[in-house]
């Protein structure tokens, strides 16, 4: 490894390294090579000659992604809703389906100056409840998680843009730490069952995160369970492929106003509102 690079045999060297185990080899070199020099991508193509110096650091990121930690852990760094945020190790990393679950909450609450209180369980890297806290400037959010690492990562992005006297991190589980009345929850909880083996990127994810019980879908169980009692308005949650059938027979003797299922991108069950 030299010091000293231009840009096209940099990206060519970075590739290679990658090649082995990473399918997007070529775009994942660039993708590196653009957050480590903070250019974008027609800066690249039209620098392919330019020099690179001290590219050790650059070096160590892809010798960690060849072990499959995931990219967005060695750059800090994940988009979601058109906005970048921070991201570490602790807080399970954003995927693209959650973006559905804004959509669902706006699409119940369409008026933007509603005043709300909502509250989030799972806050994790506090996307769900920046985006709500961007969209409802009058409305307040308790934003809930027992791990105190993701509510380290989500304090980093809530402070990022400025939306401390909205949203208010609490250390606990489910809502044991929110006494308020609640007009909507919110929630991406864990619901893979446990025992299925997942790809090795995500060992280096929040287990706690992703896993939701012995079948699965317990804590949504006993969300549903909070929702009901305490006559919250409105309930969107994100859950498995697989679990419309169980969700909708566990509600069979409640009673509620009504329930909707979503799909995500790949048309899958991916989420439900319940509204009371």
């Amino acid at each position: 490894m030299r010091s000293k690079y231009i840009v096209k045999e940099l990206l060519r060297e970075m590739t290679q390294i990658l090649k082995p185990c990473i399918p997007r080899a070529a775009r994942e070199a660039q993708l590196f090579l653009m957050k480590y020099l903070n250019v974008d991508e027609l800066w690249l193509i039209t620098h392919q000659k330019s020099e690179v110096q001290e590219t050790q650091q650059l070096f160590e990121w892809v010798q960690r992604r060849k072990n499959n930690e995931p990219f967005e852990y060695i750059t800090n760094s994940v988009s979601f809703y058109s906005e970048e945020f921070y991201i570490d190790e602790g807080a399970l990393i954003p995927r693209p389906e959650t973006e559905l679950l804004i959509d669902e909450v706006l699409k119940n609450v369409p008026d933007k100056n509603s005043v709300l209180t909502f509250a989030e369980v799972g806050v994790g890297s506090g996307i769900i409840s920046i985006m709500l806290a961007k969209y409802f400037k009058n409305s307040k959010i308790i934003a809930v998680d027992i791990s105190e690492k993701a509510l380290h990562v989500a304090q980093k992005n809530i402070e990022r843009f400025g939306l401390q006297e909205q949203i208010e991190l609490r250390f606990g589980s489910l809502l044991a730490p929110v006494h308020e009345k609640i007009d909507y929850l919110v929630s991406n909880p864990p619901y893979i069952e446990e025992g299925v083996d997942l790809a090795q990127n995500l060992s280096y994810e929040p287990q706690n995160a992703l896993f939701g019980g012995t079948v699965g879908d317990e804590i949504i169980k006993k969300l549903l369970d909070e929702a009901l009692k305490q006559k919250i308005k409105f309930f969107s949650c994100e859950m498995g492929y697989d679990q419309q059938d169980k969700i909708r027979l566990y509600l069979k003797e409640t009673n509620f106003k009504s329930i909707k299922f979503y799909k995500d991108y790949s048309s899958f069950d991916r989420g439900f509102t319940l509204i009371n």
